[in-house]
């Protein structure tokens, strides 16, 4: 009896944090969305409710990791439980990270727009790259909230496809730059949020990897696992 109600017990506890997570997901999925809103229009009101946001994430990245640490001691969970704790406490990491980027894209929008574009067209150098991390983002939290390891292999490889997409935006604002020295300020401003883009979709593959984690025991960090699965596959 005592077994089970600690189980029961257990269960409750972890999917309060599993839903706490969630809650932290969507927040900070929304932050990403609303930066990039506001590198595109320059809403200085809409770029300080996005960094204020970010205050919000932290409280939360503290709050769940006080209680996972308390259900390790209080529950000491063990083998898949204990991997399941774990991850999870990867993922809020990679989540509090997110919110600071969306925070960084948010900062570097209100310098932008204070002192003006230039000649660049900045929001369209980073809006294929923006669509591509907010896609991966939210994939990689549905994959989570469903456990879902086959969507969360998927996504891996799309975030290669992101690095690629910053690669090639960080080559042309070198050649803007060269060419003309006028473009340099608002070229590194656009260059900054491309990379906090392109760290916000690291970000969500780590947490589509730790899906797999959860589901399949592997750690697949560092390692062309999701490769050899496709070829496998094909």
């Amino acid at each position: 009896m005592t077994g089970e109600h600690s189980s029961k017990q257990y269960d409750t506890d972890l999917e309060t944090i599993r839903s706490k997570v969630l809650l932290m997901g969507g927040l900070v999925e929304r932050q990403f969305q609303e930066a990039i809103n506001v590198f595109r229009n320059g809403n200085l009101d809409a770029a300080e409710r996005v960094i204020k946001d970010d205050d919000q994430v932290n409280r939360l990245e503290i709050e769940l990791d006080d209680a996972c640490s308390h259900l390790i001691v209080r529950r000491q969970p063990t083998a898949n439980d204990l991997r399941t704790v774990m991850a999870t406490i990867k993922v809020i990491t990679d989540l509090e990270r997110i919110g600071d980027e969306a925070a960084k894209i948010a900062r570097t929008a209100i310098h932008l727009h204070k002192r003006g574009a230039g000649t660049i067209d900045h929001t369209e150098t980073v809006r294929v790259i923006a669509v591509g991390a907010a896609d991966l983002l939210h994939d990689a939290l549905d994959a989570l909230a469903r456990l879902d390891e086959k969507q969360a292999m998927k996504l891996i490889a799309q975030d290669e496809v992101i690095d690629r997409d910053f690669r090639s935006i960080m080559r042309n604002l070198i050649t803007f730059m060269m060419e003309d020295p006028r473009t340099i300020s608002a070229s590194m401003d656009t260059l900054w949020v491309a990379k906090a883009v392109e760290r916000i979709g690291d970000h969500a593959k780590n947490i589509a990897e730790y899906v797999i984690y959860i589901v399949e025991g592997k750690d697949i960090r560092h390692t062309d696992y999701a490769t050899s699965q496709f070829d496998d596959e094909v």
